[in-house]
């Protein structure tokens, strides 16, 4: 568990382990979900999902997830607007990256809703941003590499919540690739 806000029902953020076989009962995300497969290959009605996709459920879309070869998730709970009705469903791995803001970024957008934006980031070696604020906030996961700003040094398997009007100028001198969503933080 990275976050958690609320009792049975939370918004939560956590990365989260299946075993072989593990199988769940249908159930109901009043307020949608986020998955990334991070390692092995997850599984439901709709489909197979292997390591690098993304999927996003919408609000009130249920689901029985099973696997059978066991894998790795990072996931978004309860984080999107209850007009956020697309279902999405993104193979990184096949799907192609749109050139950033400056040289050396690259961008590979995954979902989209009013303020709320979703995406895969690529730093190059080297790559250094613009210094920005971020209106609703920000959240990144860190899927390799070392992504780094004034305010730390931030590994592969490291998550960085920032609040509504945070500010910062990131950089990678080693390069790496980040899950990042940014304003969907307005209340806490």
């Amino acid at each position: 568990m990275l976050d958690r806000v609320g009792g049975e029902l939370a918004r939560a953020t956590s990365v989260v382990r299946y075993q072989s076989g593990s199988r769940f009962a249908a159930h109901t995300h009043d307020l949608g979900e986020e998955i990334l497969v991070l390692e092995g290959s997850f599984s439901d009605a709709s489909g197979d999902y292997p390591t690098g996709t993304y999927i996003k459920n919408p609000p009130g879309s249920s689901h029985a997830p099973e696997t059978d070869t066991g894998c790795l998730l990072f996931v978004k709970l309860r984080h999107l607007a209850p007009d956020d009705q697309q279902r999405t469903v993104i193979n990184t791995r096949s799907t192609p990256w749109r050139q950033g803001l400056v040289p050396g970024l690259s961008v590979m957008p995954l979902s989209e809703s009013g303020t709320t934006h979703t995406a895969l980031v690529r730093w190059a070696p080297q790559t250094f941003f613009n210094p920005h604020r971020h209106f609703g906030g920000e959240e990144i996961w860190v899927l390799d590499g070392v992504f780094e700003d004034e305010h730390g040094r931030y590994p592969a398997g490291s998550w960085i919540r920032s609040p509504h009007l945070s500010a910062h100028q990131p950089f990678s001198r080693e390069g790496c690739t980040i899950f990042v969503k940014t304003g969907h933080l307005l209340v806490d």
